[in-house]
């Protein structure tokens, strides 16, 4: 083959390839386009979602059934009631088929300080201020009169959001939650913070205070993904 025949022939696989490379980067920026859709009509966001489709080639993993990674993020979201910010998603395995499922999935957001404070003022009863001081959380209000200030604790349990009081100081004195009247000191342990509206299969796993709130993580398997939009209003 002479010089310019190889040329040639170099040239045309260039093509050949490059442009397999542009239809699968169209058909990845098309799906891509689909997923922030689906995720604007299940949940109740602010702002624009952003989708990452990852793995190369992408037809093939259409092809075959499934996408490798996805991952995603979004700047709010409403959970049946409480707002949440920074939500991102990080998903494997994600079918292209109904019924949508994802192979693993993990899902994270920050409940802001104001939502968190919202819920335990209505289910302790108490007019409290909530403020992030390092790693913990601290409140601050009055009980019958006095002065209150506390450490609030998160933690996860059996998938469920809960926030128990610590060092608490009444009127300036330091008391066990356990020597509180049992009326306060009821209000004051295991505060249950609802979080719903998680596709199913998604189980809250971790709480983490963080300068904003409280970093809520939720994870699972065979996560199925909803197909159709909730019910407006």
């Amino acid at each position: 083959m002479s010089g310019r025949g190889v040329v040639v022939g170099v040239v045309a696989v260039v093509v050949l390839v490059g442009g397999a490379y542009v239809g699968d980067r169209v058909a990845e920026s098309a799906a891509e386009e689909r997923v922030v859709e689906a995720i604007e009509q299940n949940l109740d966001v602010v702002g624009t979602p952003t989708v990452e489709l990852g793995g190369f080639p992408f037809l093939t993993q259409v092809l075959a059934g499934s996408i490798d990674d996805v991952t995603g993020q979004v700047a709010g979201v409403t959970l049946d009631g409480i707002d949440a910010t920074d939500v991102t998603i990080d998903a494997h395995d994600v079918s292209t088929s109904e019924p949508y499922t994802m192979g693993t999935a993990t899902i994270s957001a920050t409940l802001p300080t104001a939502s968190i404070e919202r819920i335990v003022a209505e289910r302790s009863d108490l007019e409290i201020t909530l403020a992030v001081d390092g790693d913990a959380l601290t409140a601050s209000g009055k009980v019958l009169g006095l002065s209150l200030a506390a450490d609030l604790v998160p933690r996860v349990e059996d998938g469920t959001l809960l926030v128990n009081v610590q060092n608490v100081q009444v009127a300036g004195l330091t008391v066990d939650v356990d020597d509180l009247p049992s009326a306060l000191g009821d209000r004051l342990t295991n505060v249950e913070i609802p979080v719903a509206g998680l596709p199913e299969g998604l189980v809250l796993s971790e709480a983490t205070v963080v300068p904003d709130g409280v970093r809520i993580t939720a994870t699972g398997r065979d996560v199925v993904l909803p197909t159709e939009a909730p019910p407006a209003g």
